[in-house]
């Protein structure tokens, strides 16, 4: 389906390229291209961001804290995700999205009847401030462990809110496992948005059944991409078809179409976010802006 809808999309590139630049350009901003059309939508490099990001009141009020499956609760805002692993050797959570949030998580942890300060891990998903400013307020507040990406280490040192050091207490690689309570949750270097972008994938159980979790990084591109980022890419789209999923989770809840799937949560009906058809759709989504930029740019 990808293959046959970047073929199919090529042309449609091109032609937004002549269409819309000069109307852009004549609003201040740069041309709002490539355009790919992915599963009969089609997306552009603004189109995305906004879905992602949303507006300011998106990125600080709080969506209903709730559960999404098995031991995992969702605790973040209406666009920046951060999640909740709860284990009864105490919990971890994943993303702290930017430090003014933090009051924020907190309040929606302990809303679903749990202690912000029984957090002993702190993971992220990649070294930006939307998603790992917060570290060090939530560090001071539960005396986390901070686990990271050793390629991500030079990015997140530079993340540095009032002037706080960023915390990182535990180095990791490719492959290695964080384990708490009896939940196990393995870490894939999944670059290309920064060096150190980490996928984490976790099995669940809910209502008997076993379910493959996989809690994503941004697979965006930059503006300009140079070989070596093209290579990380390459790599990481080819790789993360290979991890089972059932259900996808993501840096932001656009990614997942978070809102709509929120909205259909109903007692006695089937849990909405496990969807193995969906899992890859944004990766194929940004795969797409890739390969059309690269175009670009040639």
């Amino acid at each position: 389906m990808y293959k046959k809808t970047l073929r199919a999309s090529s042309t449609a590139v091109l032609a937004t390229i002549l269409s819309s630049s000069g109307a852009l350009a004549q609003q201040g901003g740069p041309p709002d291209v490539p355009a790919v059309t992915v599963r009969g939508q089609t997306y552009t490099p603004r189109s995305i961001l906004a879905r992602n990001m949303g507006t300011e009141e998106d990125q600080t009020t709080a969506l209903a804290p709730h559960k999404v499956i098995g031991n995992i609760y969702y605790v973040g805002t209406r666009t920046l995700t951060s999640y909740l692993i709860t284990t009864p050797a105490g919990h971890i959570l994943v993303n702290s999205t930017y430090e003014r949030n933090v009051p924020v998580i907190k309040k929606s942890v302990e809303q679903l009847g749990f202690k912000f300060e029984d957090i002993r891990i702190l993971l992220g998903t990649h070294a930006h401030g939307d998603h790992q400013e917060g570290d060090a307020a939530v560090k001071a507040l539960t005396n986390a462990q901070v686990v990271v990406m050793a390629e991500d280490v030079p990015a997140l040192t530079n993340i540095k809110p009032g002037g706080k050091d960023h915390p990182i207490d535990r180095q990791i690689k490719h492959g290695d496992t964080v384990t708490l309570g009896g939940t196990t949750l393995t870490a894939h270097l999944t670059p290309g948005h920064t060096r150190g972008a980490t996928t984490w994938t976790l099995p669940v159980e809910e209502a008997g059944k076993k379910h493959n979790v996989v809690i994503t990084a941004s697979y965006r591109a930059p503006g300009n991409v140079t070989p070596a980022i093209q290579a990380e890419f390459d790599r990481t789209f080819k790789y993360i078809r290979t991890l089972p999923c059932d259900v996808q989770l993501g840096d932001h809840g656009g990614q997942y179409n978070m809102l709509a799937k929120h909205a259909r949560i109903k007692a006695g009906a089937p849990n909405p976010f496990i969807d193995p058809a969906g899992c890859w759709i944004d990766a194929e989504v940004q795969e797409a802006m890739l390969r059309a930029q690269l175009a670009m740019q040639k």
